[in-house]
């Protein structure tokens, strides 16, 4: 078999063994141990990336993610100065705590997408392994230990949206991304050379002094050793991803600022320790999305804003974006959340300051621009179709994808076919509970209120036939222009 270099210890030529990692199923061995030959750990991914030549940047990344509001804080200056004359491969962490990512974690995916526009080679980085751990930074109490199944489910389903979505081109020369796994290195890396060779190197009392550390010393649930741990594996993170792959800059959130820089800290420290000065490398931090009065923002009632339609349909992310962006942020979100260009969004601006703005023009605007980048022409056309057939008075022709979108906000009620096929209107209304009792209904139908998906019914005495249910199973009932209900024919 072929010997392969350790990437933790690429500069001593360790080599791997059947046996057990920290979370895998192979470990680390110093060639002085006697043993010849090894097998290779198990890999989400065997994808083997060169380091890509430097060339121009197309833009200045850090200036562009300035005037965008999407810098919060940077490591050092002088990357603003390299982003300047070359580029690199940048790298974003997504650990798979859901089979989805939501709404918050869309900005990490924006400012990755920005710095390949602007030449960089975005790097998606998914945390098989640190999943396994949990991250504290933000929470007040340990996450649950997912499966190992379960853990393995969502790294698909998060690799697969985020393959869409940085996919998206807008220039034919835009760098390719790559998508790696933390699992695929520590997977095979036993808790002794992890201990020696990286744990050796960590300050307990910089540990310590981390935000996200000390908010929970302080609370009363404590932190595990577990998760105070989490910072060394993002930091090695940075380590491997530096020396195998070239990556120069890590981004994240703000509140990941402590882990960004226990990695640039950790680059430092173990490259004095080989001999060799490593490559500047540095972390940048973007805001995290709130709203003007501070509040979190990108939750529903319902809990997460996902960014798949299987969890959420793009017409429930368009009507949040739509109903809960005030005026005094939507620019702000604009800025953040889209690709527009700042002059189209600063005219945009300007124009809601007179008289003749018609009001959430802007919200309308961020709602489809989401949809457009998270689900694409398809999933906004239906959130647009969805939104017509829940307008007072819309006489739109309806389809059962548009109904179905729509369930999750209209009252509804689930009728047998011998309830609707043939029936009078008054009494299926009735049975619905759309109106009380058949006089009321009469009387909502003879003041023209009354419609059988989106056509008007005039008659008092009109029936439902087979032909009205919408694939033969679905019907939409309103009463004025605002009381609607859909019906399940089963």
């Amino acid at each position: 078999m072929p010997t392969r270099v350790c990437p933790l210890l690429s500069s001593r030529k360790a080599v791997l063994l059947p046996g057990r990692g920290i979370f895998g199923n192979s470990r680390f061995v110093s060639p002085s141990s006697g043993c010849s030959h090894y097998t290779t750990a198990t890999a989400v991914s065997d994808l083997e990336v060169t380091k890509d030549s430097p060339g121009k940047p197309v833009h200045n990344i850090v200036q562009v993610l300035r005037e965008r509001g999407l810098l919060q804080e940077v490591s050092s200056p002088d990357l603003e100065k390299l982003a300047t004359h070359t580029t690199f491969p940048v790298y974003c962490g997504f650990d798979p705590t859901a089979d989805s990512l939501h709404l918050g974690n869309l900005l990490g995916i924006v400012v990755l997408r920005w710095f390949a526009i602007c030449g960089h080679t975005p790097v998606a980085l998914l945390g098989g392994a640190t999943g396994r751990v949990g991250d504290p930074s933000g929470k007040s109490a340990e996450r649950p230990i997912l499966s190992e199944e379960h853990i393995e489910h969502n790294v698909q389903s998060i690799q697969t949206l985020l393959e869409r979505l940085l996919a998206q081109s807008s220039h034919q020369d835009m760098p390719k991304p790559i998508f790696l796994n933390n699992l695929d290195w520590f997977g095979a890396m036993p808790l002794l050379t992890f201990l020696r060779q990286v744990g050796k190197y960590a300050r307990v009392g910089s540990m310590l002094a981390k935000d996200s550390v000390r908010s929970r010393m302080d609370s009363e649930s404590g932190i595990s050793f577990t998760e105070f741990t989490y910072q060394l594996l993002q930091g090695y993170d940075f380590v491997h991803l530096q020396r195998e792959h070239g990556c120069r800059v890590q981004i994240g959130g703000s509140d990941q600022w402590g882990n960004i820089t226990a990695g640039t800290d950790l680059i430092r420290r173990l490259g004095s320790q080989d001999g060799q000065e490593p490559p500047q490398c540095f972390g940048l931090t973007f805001p995290l999305l709130t709203s003007s009065d501070g509040k979190k923002w990108g939750k529903s009632e319902g809990g997460a804003l996902w960014l798949t339609a299987e969890k959420l349909s793009p017409f429930k992310l368009y009507q949040y974006l739509l109903k809960n962006t005030t005026d005094q942020d939507v620019i702000r979100y604009l800025k953040m959340l889209t690709f527009l260009p700042l002059d189209k969004i600063n005219a945009l601006q300007t124009d809601m300051q007179q008289q003749t703005y018609r009001p959430n023009t802007a919200q309308r605007l961020l709602a489809e621009e989401v949809i457009r980048f998270v689900h694409g022409e398809e999933g906004l056309s239906a959130a647009l179709s969805a939104t017509e057939a829940l307008r007072p008075g819309a006489a739109t022709a309806l389809d059962a994808a548009t109904l179905e979108a729509i369930a999750g906000d209209v009252p509804s009620a689930a009728l047998n076919r011998d309830q609707v096929v043939d029936q009078p209107l008054v009494q299926v209304m009735v049975a619905t509970g759309l109106q009380p009792n058949k006089s009321a209904s009469k009387r909502m139908i003879k003041g023209g209120g009354v419609q059988v998906n989106n056509a008007r019914i005039s008659s008092e005495e009109h029936r439902l036939t087979q032909e009205d249910l919408i694939e033969g199973r679905l019907l939409l009932l309103a009463a004025g222009k605002k009381n609607k209900m859909l019906v399940t024919v089963t």
